[in-house]
């Protein structure tokens, strides 16, 4: 069985995302168990951020580095062997207490507790706060392709 790290840094974590380049949003790993993960991400700053637009970066991104650090938690669950695609299906009681994350001065912290989970999905509590100011809250819901799809002939 490979050996578990306890952190990650940015290029390891987007050896395990899908995403490529920019959208690789999470700089580090800070803990992670069976059921929690703590991300942490600076690019939220960067002006070349892919989720900006005309008017900023609004704070709706914020789940999406929520999403994120679930992939990677689901990924890092998989020990070793390849993670399951999956997709975000439904986001509840999302609560959204700053309107763009461009104007925090501080890192992301972004936290992901698995509340609930299967073989067909897993069901998350988000938090994101930057420094002691809350920036997002939300019940997130990813559904997993089953393993016989993601084979390729």
């Amino acid at each position: 069985m490979p050996s578990r790290p306890e952190t990650l840094d940015h290029d390891a974590i987007c050896r395990l995302l899908p995403h490529a380049g920019a959208m690789c949003l999470l700089d580090s790993v800070e803990a992670w168990s069976d059921d929690a993960i703590h991300c942490r991400a600076d690019s939220h700053r960067d002006p070349a951020n892919p989720l900006r637009g005309e008017g900023g970066l609004h704070a709706l991104g914020a789940l999406e580095y929520g999403a994120q650090g679930m992939a990677v938690h689901g990924a890092l669950l998989a020990d070793g062997g390849p993670p399951r695609a999956g997709y975000l299906a439904a986001v509840r009681n999302l609560q959204l207490q700053v309107q763009r994350l461009d104007g925090l001065d501080d890192p992301l912290e972004i936290h992901a507790e698995r509340i609930l989970s299967d073989t067909h999905s897993s069901i998350y509590d988000l938090r994101v706060t930057a420094g002691d100011r809350p920036v997002l809250s939300a019940r997130a819901t990813v559904i997993l392709q089953p393993a016989d799809e993601e084979k390729t002939p």
